[in-house]
């Protein structure tokens, strides 16, 4: 059973939890083992992205995935308020908290402060605490074509770039992201499923 965001009243930032929750998977989805498979190597990598336009089941996809694996991920279903970095980052500290209860909590606290440092000082702090983690764990970043703010994206970037192995970030999006993909790629810690990938995944499904 996949694990849910515990319900907690100590909400300073006023995130919505529901945006913390794995969606259910859709059943018109069409069993693909090839493409669960590839996402198999998501352990493989430092990066995956899922990209392809709406309707191809991207985030039915790894919904379908993450339960079957019964795998313990930290998930943010992301919209266009959350261009906001410090709403943004939030979720992000809120996603990995809610997973591991000892992360992230000096960086929130940094994040609300009346003078915020900058944004990769409160990163290292989440990135010290991610390295104490000795299991694989995973982020998954839904929707990220939403996310539209140059300052995000470069955050986002010394993340992915900083992050100790066993960490593994994963982004669906309707466009490839504006990361560093060919140098991940080069390097082989990057895997990507595109449209062609997940063309024939679905039969009925409307949304992704």
């Amino acid at each position: 059973m996949i694990q849910q965001p515990p319900d907690s009243s100590n909400n300073p930032l006023n995130l919505l939890r529901t945006k913390l929750f794995i969606p259910r998977p859709h059943p018109d989805l069409v069993d693909r083992l090839r493409l669960k498979q590839q996402l198999n190597r998501v352990f493989e990598a430092r990066l995956t992205v899922i990209s392809a336009p709406a309707g191809y089941g991207k985030t039915t996809l790894l919904g379908k995935w993450i339960l079957e694996r019964n795998l313990d991920v930290a998930w943010i279903s992301l919209d266009e308020r959350d261009n906001d970095p410090v709403r943004f980052w939030g979720y992000v500290l809120a996603a990995l908290n809610s997973r591991q209860p000892s992360t992230g909590q000096v960086a929130l606290g940094m994040l609300q402060s009346p003078q915020m440092p900058p944004v990769e000082s409160i990163l290292t702090s989440l990135l010290n605490d991610l390295i104490l983690i000795e299991r694989d764990n995973m982020l998954v970043l839904d929707d990220y074509h939403t996310i539209d703010n140059p300052n995000i994206h470069q955050a986002i970037e010394f993340l992915l770039l900083k992050m100790p192995p066993q960490m593994h970030l994963i982004i669906s999006s309707r466009s490839d992201p504006p990361l560093p993909l060919p140098q991940l790629r080069a390097r082989r810690e990057l895997i990507e499923l595109g449209p062609a990938d997940l063309a024939s995944l679905t039969t009925k499904l409307l949304h992704s």
